[in-house]
């Protein structure tokens, strides 16, 4: 049998491995530890980089292609100045100013319209989608599916510029054609407006530009009897009292 004192520097020896082994196997975990929390870290950021990228990507891109209504013109007008003969506006198509009565019912039509019942509807918050007589049909039918149900008026008007114009009460934009991203634009910003001077008033219940409630036209600009609108004026098929809900 060995001497006790030998004995008991086996177990302190022991006890020394079995600690240092221990406190071996702790700083090994803890390193791990650390490796995988960087690494957690650094996925984390680097998906963190690719959100933020993304945003400001979608951001400059979305600006980038956003419609630049800097080219609408404004014009002051008072508003409610009623008038049953013909007016002579300063601007073609007019955006306000004098106006009959009567507004015109919103709605497509296939023949100019009596503009003094065309600027009270505006007076109501319409827009005025107007184009050249002789715009291709296919452009034309295009015109006709971005026209809202409600507080537009589409129509050809004679003498314009451009070939197709776009007006609400005090706003006007001479457009490159159907396919000019303005024009969606100029609809969400300037219908039912904060231009308007008599928001959400009657857009239907009016004339059509042909019955006795029409302004009288001047020589060459009276509407043909084919003015009836092509598509009814509200979504029941006939003018009604009340406005149907608006459509952006």
């Amino acid at each position: 049998m060995a001497p006790s004192g030998s004995g008991s520097k086996k177990v302190r020896a022991n006890q020394r491995n079995t600690s240092d082994r221990v406190s071996q196997m702790r700083k090994e975990q803890q390193a791990k530890d650390r490796r995988r929390l960087l690494m957690i870290w650094g996925a984390a950021a680097v998906t963190v980089a690719i959100i933020v990228g993304a945003v400001t990507f979608a951001i400059i891109h979305s600006n980038a292609n956003k419609p630049n209504l800097s080219a609408v013109k404004s014009y002051k007008y008072d508003a409610g100045a009623h008038t049953k003969d013909p007016v002579a506006y300063k601007e073609s198509p007019p955006v306000g100013g004098e106006h009959n009565p009567v507004w015109l019912n919103c709605g497509v039509y296939d023949a100019p319209v009596p503009k003094e019942n065309a600027v009270h509807a505006m007076e109501h918050g319409a827009v005025w989608i107007t184009y050249k007589p002789d715009l291709p049909a296919a452009d034309v039918a295009k015109l006709k599916e971005i026209t809202p149900d409600t507080y537009a008026v589409l129509s050809p008007y004679e003498g314009l510029t451009s070939p197709v114009v776009i007006s609400a009460w005090g706003k006007q934009l001479a457009l490159t054609g159907v396919n000019d991203n303005r024009l969606e634009a100029f609809i969400k910003e300037y219908r039912q407006g904060p231009q308007t001077p008599e928001p959400n008033a009657l857009c239907t219940g009016g004339t059509d530009g042909t019955d006795e409630n029409a302004t009288p036209q001047t020589p060459g600009a009276t509407p043909s009897p084919s003015a009836t609108p092509s598509t009814s004026v509200s979504p029941s098929g006939s003018p009604s009292a009340t406005p149907s809900p608006s459509k952006s």
